[in-house]
């Protein structure tokens, strides 16, 4: 905004939001455009766009903050844009490098960390050591490896100060679990080596953004498994949607049967129960326990059922629904073998947030 607005503004920073979404509609008339907290919002049919009216002077950018006291926040750009730079040069352009992986594995196992966040973090490791001052990018592997085990090993805080400005960066869920067992991963695929195998282990870590090995088809239209054939119908919610998991979600499975006790499969598995198994002709109901999303969201479902008995009966299904509204996915333990419920929370268009339940399924005989 030009300086000499400031004085118009400076003690009416919701007047700013409004004045500049009314801006914007009057050039835009068709389109929906809104103030809200912080930004003006203009909102078309898959995505948003998200406009922040500032002020600048020497100590960085002032931005309207509407909720609570109503006032201007500051933020420093320039000085974390100019520390990321500058790190990334002395240090080989691993910061970027280390940066994007680690955007890949919190948005393949839905873990909620800010871009912020990331960046600050992977800062503070790579400016912690030595090691990766001139590695090149065969070393990304073990950079990522040592990354995780940075992060499992953090203490637990609510805030860090931001590269190159300090400011607080908020830790919106601690990161540290998830960065154990995307440890244990990291490991696996390091020790597989260079092979076909070894592909499969780091996109089983970064998603399907760890590029494919040539050596892999990129789909087959069937799985054949213990000498059965079914159809490969798995859909991916990347292809569907863009994935910037910015929120956490927590799913719980029900395990009902009549004349039996009700269990929560979660809940078991943290009472220590480690491996709970479930066994056939059960109702099961999914449900979100637990979210952080602010405003409306949309949610689908996805079920893929594993194992020769699945592939035997051609039922590895796989594909993405969109919840009917109740927020929740009834399904019933037919058959034995691996079975894994993911949910997605979509807003915008855009995967903000993700849960996954591995429920394993046996006979009575294997109790």
């Amino acid at each position: 905004m030009p300086n000499g607005l400031w004085d118009k503004y400076k003690d009416k920073p919701y007047q700013l939001l409004r004045d500049t979404a009314d801006a914007i509609s009057n050039r835009y008339t068709t389109t929906e455009v809104y103030p809200d907290t912080l930004v003006v919002v203009i909102k078309y049919q898959n995505f948003k766009i998200e406009a922040q009216p500032v002020f600048e002077d020497e100590d960085g950018f002032w931005y309207p903050y509407t909720r609570g006291n109503n006032k201007y926040r500051l933020t420093k750009p320039r000085e974390e844009l100019s520390a990321t730079r500058q790190i990334d040069n002395n240090k080989n352009g691993n910061l970027r490098r280390l940066a994007k992986m680690t955007r890949a594995w919190k948005n393949k196992h839905g873990v909620a960390m800010g871009g912020l966040l990331v960046d600050t973090l992977a800062h503070n490791f790579l400016i912690g050591r030595t090691t990766y001052d001139t590695a090149s990018f065969g070393s990304c592997g073990q950079m990522m490896r040592d990354f995780l085990f940075y992060l499992a090993d953090q203490p637990k805080q609510d805030r860090y100060g931001a590269l190159g400005s300090g400011q607080h960066v908020k830790v919106h869920k601690a990161f540290q679990n998830k960065a154990k067992k995307g440890l244990e991963l990291a490991d696996k695929a390091l020790e597989a080596g260079e092979a076909t195998k070894a592909n499969n282990r780091w996109r089983k870590l970064l998603g399907r953004a760890y590029p494919i090995s040539e050596a892999v088809e990129v789909k087959r239209a069937y799985i054949v498994e213990a000498g059965y054939t079914a159809d490969n119908t798995e859909e991916f919610i990347e292809d569907q949607f863009p994935v910037d998991i910015r929120h956490s979600l927590r799913l719980e499975c029900e395990v009902r049967q009549h004349g039996f006790r009700t269990i929560f499969l979660r809940a078991g598995r943290v009472l220590g129960m480690n491996r709970l198994n479930v066994f056939k002709s059960k109702s099961l109901r999914f449900y979100i326990v637990d979210q952080d999303i602010k405003g409306i969201y949309h949610v689908y479902w996805k079920v893929l059922n594993r194992g020769s008995e699945a592939i035997r009966l051609n039922k590895i299904r796989g594909q993405i629904e969109k919840d009917s509204g109740s927020r929740t996915k009834q399904e019933h333990s037919n058959f034995r073998g691996e079975h894994v419920v993911d949910c997605f929370a979509v807003q915008n268009g855009v995967v903000i947030a993700k849960d996954r339940i591995h429920v394993p399924i046996v006979d009575e005989s294997e109790r």
